[in-house]
């Protein structure tokens, strides 16, 4: 049985002129949607970095720089394929659904508090890390807001990184400002300015509801065009200004 209607069609083919400002439509672009949407191979530096060369080098300097004083720098995660993406998705969306009873919808806006709907995922484009300090014994998933607060075992790695995270181009991308909409505040997540910029440029540029048409994914025949509109605007675009 087909399990996808991903959008209904009336007012998708618009969407990108509503969201991308007149002056981003016209510059070119160097990068493929298959390329930003993770859905092929680009190639990748590092034994476990897994980054574009330029993010891959500032990374090596930055670890380095961190270790002289104390902070031994773990990548959790870096590039992610669309299909691995789309694995993270369902994985949380059969357990939101069957195992809590959650009602689709209901179910999509839980995964999106931390999880992207595959494609969409800054982790496609190989700038983009969740770091923590490898030297703490930490039990149970590391990736938690209070644990790089003060009193928990990433607080000097959190300290160090808002102190020097930028001399390498590495800016926090989804930050506590009580302001922002979109992803919960995500203090591991880092991301390559230098390339990302330009990539989400590129990325804006496309019409991203006409590609999501395309895919097959648990949860997709339940999206609507508001929610993807609503999901660009606060999730995608609704980031730390100096990566805009």
């Amino acid at each position: 049985m087909k399990r996808r209607l991903f959008i209904k069609r009336s007012g998708f083919c618009g969407l990108a002129l509503t969201i991308v400002p007149s002056s981003l439509l016209l510059q070119d672009t160097k990068y493929s949607i298959e390329e930003l949407m993770g859905k092929t191979e680009i190639e990748l530096y590092g034994d476990g970095i897994n980054l574009r060369k330029e993010a891959h080098d500032a990374f090596v300097v930055m670890k380095k720089a961190a270790l002289a004083d104390g902070i031994e720098m773990k990548i959790v995660s870096s590039y992610r394929s669309f299909d691995r993406q789309a694995v993270i998705f369902e994985r949380k969306y059969l357990k939101y659904t069957d195992d809590d009873g959650m009602e689709p919808l209901d179910a999509i806006d839980k995964i999106i508090e931390y999880s992207t709907i595959p494609g969409t995922s800054r982790h496609h484009w190989g700038t983009d890390i969740d770091l923590i300090d490898g030297r703490p014994k930490v039990d149970g998933d590391v990736l938690v807001p209070s644990k790089f607060e003060t009193g928990g075992p990433f607080e000097q790695f959190k300290l160090w990184m808002d102190e020097n995270s930028k001399k390498y181009n590495y800016y926090l991308v989804y930050t506590d400002d009580s302001k922002r909409r979109g992803f919960k505040y995500e203090p591991w997540h880092y991301s390559y300015a230098p390339l990302s910029i330009p990539m989400l440029k590129s990325f804006r540029l496309k019409n991203i509801m006409k590609q999501l048409e395309k895919e097959d994914f648990l949860g997709s025949d339940h999206l609507t065009t508001e929610f993807v509109k609503t999901y660009i605007e606060d999730n995608i675009l609704d980031i730390n200004p100096e990566l805009l």
